[in-house]
């Protein structure tokens, strides 16, 4: 099973491109190194110290660098590209799972970089769904133009809404601008929602410092590590502050899907409503690693700052757990009671 989904951290270039795979290692070998091997040497070297210095958690980084190298002699048989992207990955995750870490080859890859699926829209079917109830379906926050568009005029022309369903059960990943279009609607104060930790190292290579957006506020951390605390910051408009806001999650919500989930969850200002979300939590972005290959490498985290715990491969439990296909008509019915 395969389910592309993306990310953006607000880092300029630094982008996540997610992918949620199940591999199975079969193999084009043969007898002697390839033609290829200096480079693929040199690229399983180059991931290695990677996942060494940058890996979201250190000491799995060191892990999964020690594995690489002691493996490096039997990628040099394999001379198909696909198949030896397929191999490294599926050792990486013998390591320890993480559903954003994976080589692919570079034309299969995300750029790094806003990222948009084919196909049109992103945010659907923005309307009233019953009376004093306002829906509309996130299926991805790439931070375009027309996503804040839509969504900053659903929000104005739903602004009366009793209550509000955010349909974000096949939510593939994304960034937080759209979060910081929807969540000033909501609040009445400012309040602090998920904390985001990133490898310093990952900083201190970029040529500029990060361009944060005005949610995101860069606090002290521990040694080597870049700490942002994410805050909404109310807007004008009121009459959305007492409203009703169900979320409806499904086992295919993921990475921003899961942040937005978890800002309303634990600020009390939004309820779950549907399955265990899918556990892809941390974020980084594709970098080229030589021969043809690239890779995607976690560099950091977002979590619960009351609790320092995040969702990686466990997914956030929701608050009223139905099955993804009934979790509308669950909405709807909380949604209409005592109104």
């Amino acid at each position: 099973m395969r389910r592309n989904l993306v990310m953006t951290i607000g880092l300029g270039t630094i982008a996540l491109g997610l992918t949620l795979i199940t591999v199975q290692p079969t193999l084009a070998m043969q007898a002697a190194p390839s033609a290829e091997a200096p480079a693929l040497g040199a690229a399983i070297d180059s991931l290695a110290d990677k996942l060494r210095t940058s890996y979201v958690e250190p000491a799995v980084g060191e892990r999964y660098a020690a594995m690489l190298r002691a493996n490096r002699s039997d990628y040099l048989h394999i001379t198909d590209s696909a198949a030896l992207a397929r191999r490294v990955t599926a050792d990486l995750q013998a390591v320890h799972a993480d559903g954003h870490l994976r080589v692919t080859v570079a034309s299969a890859s995300a750029a790094p970089g806003r990222l948009r699926p084919a196909g049109g829209p992103v945010i659907l079917d923005p309307k009233w769904i019953a009376d004093g109830v306002a829906y509309v379906r996130l299926t991805m926050f790439d931070g375009s133009p027309e996503s804040l568009a839509i969504l900053e005029a659903f929000m104005k022309e739903h602004a009366d809404a009793k209550a509000i369903i955010f349909d974000a059960r096949e939510h593939h990943g994304g960034g937080p601008d759209e979060m910081d279009v929807i969540l000033p609607y909501l609040f009445a104060k400012p309040t602090r929602l998920v904390t985001l930790d990133l490898a310093q190292s990952v900083v201190d290579a970029l040529e500029s410092p990060p361009q944060d957006p005005p949610s995101m506020r860069h606090v002290a951390g521990p040694p080597g590590v870049y700490r942002r605390e994410h805050w909404v910051t109310p807007n004008a408009e009121t009459r959305l502050r007492n409203a009703k806001v169900f979320y409806l999650t499904s086992r295919a919500t993921a990475s921003a899907g899961e942040h937005l989930a978890l800002a309303l969850q634990r600020t009390h200002r939004g309820v779950l409503v549907g399955e265990r979300t899918a556990g892809a939590n941390h974020f980084g972005g594709f970098e080229p690693i030589g021969a043809g290959l690239t890779a995607s490498v976690p560099v950091g985290r977002a979590f619960d700052p009351d609790t320092g715990k995040d969702w990686e491969t466990v997914g956030l439990t929701p608050d009223i757990a139905v099955p993804a296909d009934r979790a509308l008509d669950k909405a709807l019915e909380l949604a209409k009671a005592g109104s």
